[in-house]
């Protein structure tokens, strides 16, 4: 209520300030009254039934989940030659009827490159998985050699579920990034980040890039809609309220994850840093909460975390078992009390002793 007052009052006399100003002056409410604070109210989260879903020999990880014509789909990417860049990865989806019992439903890969961080995408009635997807060639490729602008947007996407179409090129994505996407209105955007001014050089991290916000009619064609990481660009979620202000979580590589926000047209953008480091990072809606998972360090090593999200606070409340090489969590809301979540991890082993990289989920029950 306090901030529909306040941006009210803003609207009936940002009439007489220059348009540049009213795009500021107004997001800078925006972000500075926000939400009311939630802190007093986060509610403790039971986490049950925690299994092991897939493992087949060889490394899985970067996992999502999604609900699409009433089943269950899980996507993640699995590959035998582990987690770098390797032309023998490829994505596997599978569908279930009752978060128990999977069945693969497609796998594809694409000749030459590496396939990972599947993201799901429900869109104009479709169901889209993007996968980013590094050139490496018909073996693999030093780790020196890895190019950021010969990098290539793909995708998978099915009418009912069962026929899929793939891999499927996507259009303007060529020298990006691409990571996780979101809709709001008849639009689709999707995180795609970039060396500045495709500059040539080595692999191309770190502070020569930036991330771009695409935008796409169909799902399948972008176009540079927003620059919202002007530097140090990384995985990012977005999430749309009902106006289409924007909240977004973003990894800044190994520093400190940063909470973005911006309002339509997305031409001025908010930028904090959070007080940890975030891999992987998850950013979802649950009843009338904010959800943020990811990877965190900490004293036991890198461990999966779930954190409410009050106004620029993290809060915990769950780290699952997890260790090593992990993370990449999907979340499914069930209900205002219960979801379901997926991730990976390599904390435990085979029957010869060997750590096993593997996907997990579990259940999330509010409580009292």
């Amino acid at each position: 209520m306090i901030t529909q007052i306040a941006i009210a009052r803003v609207l009936t006399i940002r009439s007489t300030w220059p348009a540049r100003l009213q795009s500021m002056m107004l997001l800078a409410l925006i972000i500075a009254v926000g939400p009311e604070s939630l802190c007093a109210d986060l509610p403790k989260v039971q986490v049950s039934n925690v299994r092991r879903v897939f493992h087949n020999g060889e490394h899985n990880a970067f996992t999502d989940l999604v609900l699409y014509q009433n089943r269950y789909y899980l996507a993640f990417r699995s590959c035998p030659d582990g987690h770098m860049v390797h032309p023998t990865s490829s994505i596997i989806i599978m569908v279930s009827d009752d978060l128990k019992s999977w069945q693969q439903v497609h796998r594809f890969s694409v000749k030459h490159r590496d396939t990972r961080d599947p993201h799901f995408l429900v869109f104009k009635q479709e169901l889209f998985v993007y996968t980013g997807t590094w050139y490496s060639g018909a073996t693999t490729l030093p780790r020196e050699q890895y190019d950021l602008n010969k990098h290539l947007g793909y995708a998978a996407w099915t009418t009912d579920g069962k026929v899929w179409n793939s891999p499927v090129l996507l259009d303007g994505t060529y020298g990006h990034y691409v990571w996780k996407a979101n809709t709001f209105g008849d639009k689709a955007f999707l995180c795609g980040r970039r060396k500045t001014d495709f500059a040539e050089g080595p692999k191309g991290e770190g502070t020569a890039v930036e991330s771009l916000m695409l935008e796409s009619d169909d799902g399948l064609i972008w176009r540079k809609r927003a620059v919202f990481q002007p530097s140090r660009g990384d995985e990012t979620a977005f999430l749309f309220e009902p106006s289409g202000n924007v909240l977004a979580i973003g990894r800044s590589g190994s520093r400190p994850a940063q909470i973005l926000k911006s309002r339509p047209p997305y031409t001025d953008w908010y930028r904090n840093d959070l007080d940890r480091y975030i891999g992987g990072p998850l950013l979802v809606r649950w009843g009338d909460r904010i959800v943020v998972g990811g990877r965190r360090s900490t004293d036991n090593g890198p461990k999966t975390s779930m954190c409410w999200l009050d106004e620029e606070d993290l809060h915990e409340f769950a780290s699952l078992p997890s260790g090593g090489d992990n993370s990449y969590p999907g979340f499914l809301e069930l209900s205002p009390t219960h979801a379901a979540m997926s991730w990976y991890s390599s904390h435990e082993k085979d029957a010869n002793g060997q750590n096993i990289t593997a996907i997990y989920m579990a259940d999330l029950t509010i409580g009292n």
